[in-house]
């Protein structure tokens, strides 16, 4: 299953998670994360209802890392 967001957040808290990421899709002006595994959809709800807990550090590493991958594409 795979799980598709452009959210840089989401994203973050996903890699986080140990969500594995795929691939960075190209839609033009932007990139969709591309994650599988099949409880993706649930972490995605909790961390869009405030719910979803995560170290800070990681969290912040998990961002600086995608953000070197996003602009590694351009």
């Amino acid at each position: 299953m795979e799980y598709r967001t452009k959210d840089l957040g989401e994203a973050g808290a996903l890699v986080t998670k140990n969500v594995k990421l795929l691939r960075l899709e190209n839609q033009g002006e932007f990139y969709w994360f591309v994650f599988e595994g099949s409880n993706v959809k649930k972490i995605a709800d909790e961390y869009w209802n405030g719910d979803l807990i995560v170290p800070a550090k990681i969290y912040n590493d998990s961002i600086r890392s995608l953000k070197d991958r996003l602009f590694a594409q351009r």
